[in-house]
């Protein structure tokens, strides 16, 4: 039997679905960021949680990135980190989790994959902001640093919005992500990768410009082809990621800007568009990295 670590909420349909497909041959077993501690000692040293020590379980699937204070995610990246130096496979690895969580680092890894991706303005400066949005022809996407789920975006075509806007960025100290909008048919594509497996569907939204289930998107089949495969396998090396989901937008006139990789990707919806059960193969995958 294998003893998997589940590193979110005890409440969250990811863990009843996984828990599901387990069955009787695995054990899913709930673990809190929150809970996690770590002894320091000579000879010996440990991660820990509510239950106990860590290494009573073979792998640790991260399946939530709670908000905290810096310190609280500095520490819990580390003790990830620590768990994953010991030998026991944490799936993604604290590395991945870092890079995906950052919108900027992610797309400039995305980039030098080789993708073609929006031209983005990073900056911290208000008159900054204010010259990208006017290099970026005064309609852009305004996006949190870390977040998803299309929370926090905004599209902005209007100068005096814009200033609105990034002051209050400003006010909050906040770091200033802005892209270029993309014109595009009201979808874009999620490629969905578990080790080599690779699944497609189209996210789409008649009512919103955001495309994000989320956010009142539907989720449609779509067909897997080498070339999305391909670019799904480069992003997960580009990033580190085993298990993750690239997402892509086809522009109107035809080119496919890659926006942004997530490594803590939901499937519900593509489970339920596919009709795959994602939570087996996610199990697979636990037990390959476990051997």
């Amino acid at each position: 039997m294998m003893r998997i670590a589940f590193l979110g909420s005890a409440t969250s349909w990811y863990l009843r679905d996984m828990q599901r497909a387990a069955g009787d041959r695995d054990q899913v077993v709930p673990v809190p960021f929150s809970s996690l501690h770590a002894r320091i000692s000579t000879p010996d040293s440990s991660v820990a949680c509510a239950t106990g020590r860590m290494d009573q379980f073979d792998c640790v699937l991260v399946r939530s990135m709670p908000p905290g204070t810096l310190e609280q995610v500095i520490f819990r990246m580390n003790a990830l980190a620590a768990l994953s130096e010991s030998g026991m496979p944490v799936v993604n690895s604290p590395r991945a989790l870092e890079i995906s969580i950052d919108k900027y680092l992610a797309l400039t890894r995305l980039q030098q994959a080789g993708m073609v991706v929006p031209r983005t303005v990073v900056c911290q400066g208000y008159d900054q902001a204010m010259a990208a949005f006017e290099a970026l022809g005064r309609d852009v996407v305004i996006k949190p640093l870390f977040g998803g789920e299309g929370r926090g975006l905004m599209r902005v075509s209007d100068q005096g919005m814009a200033h609105r806007a990034l002051r209050c960025i400003e006010q909050m100290e906040g770091v200033f992500y802005l892209q270029e909008t993309i014109e595009h048919e009201g979808h874009d594509l999620r490629i969905f990768s578990i080790g080599e497996k690779c699944h497609a569907i189209r996210r789409q939204n008649d009512e919103d410009w955001r495309t994000n289930v989320s956010q009142g998107g539907r989720s449609h089949p779509h067909p897997m082809s080498p070339h999305l495969e391909e670019l799904a396998q480069r992003a997960s090396r580009a990033v580190g990621t085993g298990i993750a989901a690239l997402d892509l937008l086809p522009s109107k006139e035809g080119t496919l800007y890659a926006l942004e990789i997530n490594a803590v990707p939901g499937w519900r919806s593509l489970a339920r568009a596919l009709d795959v059960d994602v939570a087996g193969e996610v199990l697979a995958y636990l037990r390959e990295q476990v051997g």
